[in-house]
């Protein structure tokens, strides 16, 4: 059984806009320790220091709606609020302070009963298993691993790759029965990896650039997440504590 102690998910929600998190994710999250976002992006034209003066009493109303669903189903979960001109890089900031493993990326989930995990490479495998096994943990929800190669020639490379990212589920105590596999070859990794999306209910994506902290939501991680219609959970890897100090000094808004 996974420790949910090492974990954390950042939920990021548009309070004002009526955003609110499908009670089929807050369920699979319900193992985990969760910082709720509410957020709202301002215009241009706008400070946010003014939009906090003229909306934070009803943005924090509804963000303690949203908080006492998620402590109903019984979820670890603390809140903050922001008011932003960039909710990607305040998203980033926020997941690098808060020590955040994961971000998920709200789009609408009626039906959640299987997962697409994109694995692009064998860094922080385990920490990646630990934490699909944790949020799908107490659920029924299916795991497919993904990998994409360019190259025919590549095939065995990736079968390998998946292979391991099987083992370190099954180490993490994730049911092997509930996993499959597909290795596809495609020039186009983000395409091939949305049209798989399309025929799940969540999408798995790790770090673009795992050695650069200010990167976790930008090039494809983003293009996924804006062009799926798949709630999506960006995953963090796992960095020193001198990484962290370095990213925090990398993120600023």
């Amino acid at each position: 059984m996974p420790d949910t102690d090492d974990h954390r998910v950042l939920v990021p929600v548009a309070v004002l806009r009526g955003e609110s998190v499908p009670t089929t994710l807050i369920d699979a999250l319900a193992s985990i320790p969760v910082l709720l976002l509410g957020y709202h992006e301002v215009p241009d034209q706008t400070s946010p220091n003014q939009a906090r003066e003229q909306f934070q009493p009803r943005a924090m109303r509804e963000l303690e709606e949203r908080r006492t669903v998620f402590e109903a189903a019984g979820c670890p979960v603390t809140s903050r609020l922001v008011f932003t001109r960039d909710r990607f890089r305040t998203f980033e900031r926020v997941a690098v302070e808060a020590g955040c493993d994961a971000v998920l990326i709200l789009n609408p989930a009626p039906i959640l009963e299987s997962m697409l995990v994109a694995i692009r490479s064998d860094v922080n495998v385990e920490h990646k298993a630990r934490l699909v096994a944790t949020v799908l943990e107490d659920t029924d929800i299916d795991a497919t691993l993904l990998h994409v190669v360019g190259d025919e020639r590549d095939r065995k490379q990736g079968e390998d790759l998946l292979a391991t990212m099987a083992a370190a589920l099954e180490d993490a105590g994730f049911d092997p029965d509930r996993i499959s596999r597909s290795v596809v070859v495609d020039d186009s990794p983000t395409e091939a990896i949305l049209e798989a999306a399309a025929e799940h209910d969540m999408l798995v994506a790790g770090e673009s650039r795992p050695s650069i902290r200010r990167y976790v939501l930008r090039d494809r991680a983003e293009r996924l997440a804006k062009r799926t219609a798949d709630p999506v959970l960006v995953v963090r890897g796992q960095y020193s504590e001198a990484d962290d100090e370095a990213a925090r000094d990398a993120i600023s808004e």
